[in-house]
């Protein structure tokens, strides 16, 4: 806390009368203390960064006239399976070229940057298809759907598994 203490100086010199002068200490050590727990408190009751969310537009149950043609050199279809698996086919699923890919920035998003640059070239606009197993997990899905927000995909969908995707992952349950 503080002290205060006084120095002697009642000594006489003629007749002045000096008065007796204090001096005070402050012992600052536990405004350290104070100064941590401030600290301790602000830390644990600030918030670091805001979660950030993705906008996703959703379909509109309601109108069952769904007329949204996709030109079949526009569209990339994307299946995802068990294993952390990526098959990927451009085009409509008549003519599937099944290849494989990963979720790495050298896979899945040059993949993505790469068909959006040839689409654009022709003045069209990308589609996206995502067609996930029961096998896969949703840490995939997120990646894809991430991949696609960072290649700026404006038109992507996620569809059921057809017969030929089946045959093709060969996903334990389908066979």
């Amino acid at each position: 806390m503080a002290e205060i203490t006084s120095t002697n100086s009642n000594f006489k010199k003629g007749i002045v009368k000096r008065m007796v002068k204090k001096s005070t200490r402050v012992d600052l050590t536990p405004m350290v203390d104070l100064g941590f727990l401030l600290v301790t408190f602000f830390v644990f009751t600030t918030t670091m960064a805001q979660p950030k969310v993705m906008k996703i537009n959703m379909p509109n149950d309601k109108s069952t006239d769904v007329n949204d043609e996709v030109c079949e050199t526009c569209a990339l279809t994307v299946l995802l399976d068990k294993n952390n698996k990526l098959y990927y086919y451009e085009g409509l699923d008549k003519n599937a070229v099944y290849k494989q890919t990963t979720y790495s920035h050298d896979g899945i998003r040059t993949l993505i940057t790469e068909k959006k640059k040839r689409v654009s070239a022709a003045n069209r606009d990308m589609v996206l298809i995502i067609k996930s197993s029961d096998q896969s997990t949703l840490k995939n899905l997120v990646n894809v759907i991430d991949e696609s927000n960072i290649a700026m995909i404006k038109r992507y969908y996620m569809a059921e598994l057809n017969e030929q995707d089946k045959r093709k992952l060969s996903v334990a349950g389908y066979e």
